[in-house]
């Protein structure tokens, strides 16, 4: 079931320890390999702009007191697909993010997956 994302590097920026354990878990038991995590904004800014080959990054969009917009901007800017989680929902996003892969804490290994694979454009077989 998750075959297309075996072997993704996907970007983890989260400042939460425990949420980012268990990002790490559900990336890895879908055969991805986690990236990170990055508990501030300006390493994930250094993971995110180092050439480092990645395919997708989940976002946290609060770190450590910081929006992590300027990260995903620079993703974007280097068309690498993301997925921002947050405790508010889509809603809680500024306007012009609106609309972008978006998950709400607390999350499930599904809501995870799912979220990823349309970000990336992939399906499921």
């Amino acid at each position: 079931m998750n075959a297309p994302l075996t072997g993704r590097r996907v970007l983890v920026v989260e400042d939460e320890s425990l949420v980012a354990m268990l990002l790490e878990t559900i990336l890895e038991d879908m055969g991805c390999t986690p990236v990170g995590p990055a508990a501030n904004i300006d390493d994930g800014m250094a993971m995110a702009t180092d050439g480092e080959h990645l395919d997708a990054a989940l976002l946290d969009v609060n770190v450590a007191g910081r929006q992590v917009f300027p990260v995903a901007q620079a993703l974007k800017d280097r068309g690498i697909p993301f997925v921002f989680s947050t405790g508010y929902g889509e809603g809680g996003l500024p306007e012009e993010w609106r609309g972008q892969a978006t998950i709400q804490k607390p999350f499930t290994e599904a809501a995870v997956r799912d979220a990823l694979m349309k970000a990336m454009g992939v399906e499921q077989v």
